[in-house]
């Protein structure tokens, strides 16, 4: 009778023990556990992250930090963190808070435009990235990865076609860059690669004077005929004679791209640079920016038409005035002289 007392006393300690345990357990793992009002919070925890790390960014969005830790600790995440961007519903418990972080990475989208050189265009990654800009210049401006495609420093700006792309957020400098290498062969298809043999050029020069037609218009449905008058030019052997060119040869030799010039002077036109349309024939030996999809469609979908001259339109702003011959050329570009000097605009 007394041992049966003892067991029976047991069992019932056992039972309450496993009760309060599960309980417990419960607690730490299935009950909510977010203290935020929005649906979604998102953490970015780094590549080289430690558990230590991922607690001060949690700290704030949770109640209770230390069940999230025994949480983590029996699902064995300590010790297995990894880099990423991750969301955290509202209501949230710890296992799932747990379960999302080890595998809930979420893709970002990553958007650029037309940035004139490679340092730019690390800044404007690293914004939306992990890797920073010195990490993203570096693996842009690689000697070794330049090679390998055939290109120089002044090409290092090819293969980024402006874009939106999805990356995860701790993506490497270098897998961001390898991704861009695939994405740009992806862009040259075989449609595309035809039209660009058909006129003679290779995909890098008309990537060089798409960005060229770029920065003469911004105005999409005029690009084709932009395109049109360098192609015309290109086929008689004439120079380009394109003012952003000269533009873009005064920041590269002076090292100042911040530099504003809203009219090139004759003087300008002297610059000894390849990038001097005015001096240099042909296309230059690099893009002067990245060009939009736009522009380079419309250098391999040019215009047709008999034009060898333009100057821009002061009676429809953003638009251009084009001409077959010198002379009326000439004509066009007194009335836009007078504009310029009616505007007081000199440099």
């Amino acid at each position: 009778m007394y041992i049966k007392r003892i067991l029976l006393t047991v069992v019932i300690l056992g039972l309450l023990l496993g009760g309060l345990f599960s309980a417990m357990v419960y607690r730490t793992l299935f009950i909510s556990n977010t203290s935020f009002n929005n649906d979604k919070a998102f953490v970015y925890i780094p590549s080289d992250a430690d558990f230590e790390e991922v607690k001060q960014q949690l700290e704030p969005l949770l109640k209770d930090i230390s069940t999230f830790e025994t949480a983590a600790e029996r699902k064995r995440y300590v010790e297995n963190v990894k880099g990423g961007k991750y969301a955290i519903s509202s209501g949230m418990n710890n296992n799932d808070i747990v379960n999302a972080l080890r595998s809930g990475n979420i893709p970002v989208r990553v958007s650029f435009n037309n940035q004139e050189r490679p340092s730019l265009l690390a800044g404007r990654i690293a914004s939306q990235l992990e890797a920073d800009s010195l990490e993203l210049l570096e693996a842009f401006s690689d000697p070794r990865f330049l090679e390998a495609q055939g290109w120089s420093a002044d090409q290092a700006i090819l293969p980024y076609i402006p874009n939106s792309y999805e990356f995860y957020w701790n993506t490497t400098a270098v897998e961001f860059r390898d991704r861009m290498l695939e994405e740009y062969k992806k862009f040259w298809s075989d449609a595309r690669q035809e039209k660009a043999r058909s006129l003679g050029l290779s995909p890098e020069q008309v990537i060089a004077l798409a960005a060229i037609v770029h920065k003469e218009t911004a105005k999409p449905d005029e690009r084709p005929r932009v395109a049109g008058v360098y192609l015309n030019r290109l086929k008689k052997g004439m120079l380009l004679q394109a003012d952003p060119t000269v533009i873009f040869a005064i920041k590269k030799e002076t090292g100042n791209f911040d530099t504003i010039i809203k009219r090139v002077l004759y003087r300008d036109l002297e610059i000894n640079s390849p990038y001097n349309t005015y001096k240099y024939p042909g296309i230059p030996p690099g893009p002067i920016a990245m060009p939009d999809i736009s522009a380079v469609e419309a250098v391999l979908d040019p215009e047709t038409h008999r034009y060898l001259y333009f100057v821009a339109d002061t009676e429809n702003f953003g638009y251009h005035k084009f001409a077959e011959t010198l002379s009326q050329h000439n004509r066009n570009k007194e009335q836009y002289v007078r504009w310029l000097n009616a505007q007081k605009i000199r440099r």
